[in-house]
């Protein structure tokens, strides 16, 4: 039995896509997954399931299509994945609120950081499926474009612990 972690893309962010989190669980439910929790309206799914991670994946986009009436971007990770994540961020030592993981489908390409625009003194790093980023002053006053997380999602730092240890005691 594995532990994962997903994560939702425009769903109760800015009013895009309302989701009610006992639909989603009840949802998860449903699709035979087990211990299900849901952690803020940014939409994390903490849950187990002996299914291998493509057929979760394949699960959840179908059951949420049918719950969202539309397409719904879903990033799975395994909770050792998630922790691989934490102690992989290379900016430990930066406020974790104004640090982030994008999460991708897919490795970030090679010119992932010279394709940014806009970047004044936010810090970027390539990880395995994520870019890291550190906002001083905060995501929300940034400028910043990257190209390569247009179709990602990203949780700041705190949340990514939060998850981890959900997902240790889980």
């Amino acid at each position: 039995m594995t532990i994962y972690v997903a994560l939702l893309r425009a769903v109760n962010v800015g009013g895009t896509g309302k989701m009610r989190m006992s639909d989603l669980k009840a949802l998860c439910t449903k699709l035979g997954f087990r211990r299900v929790e849901t952690y803020i309206a940014s939409v994390n799914i903490v849950f187990y399931s002996d299914e291998a991670p493509m057929k979760v994946l394949a699960l959840l986009k179908e059951g949420l299509l049918s719950l969202a009436g539309k397409e719904v971007g879903v990033f799975l990770r395994t909770a050792a994945q998630m922790r691989t994540i934490l102690s992989c961020n290379p900016f430990p030592d930066r406020e974790p609120r104004f640090s982030y993981a994008i999460f991708l489908d897919e490795k970030p390409p090679a010119d992932t950081v010279a394709a940014c625009r806009g970047r004044v003194q936010e810090e970027l790093q390539v990880g395995r499926r994520e870019i890291y980023v550190h906002y001083p002053q905060g995501m929300g006053k940034s400028k910043l474009r990257i190209p390569a997380a247009r179709f990602g999602t990203a949780r700041s730092m705190n949340t990514v612990a939060k998850l981890v240890e959900m997902s240790n005691r889980n």
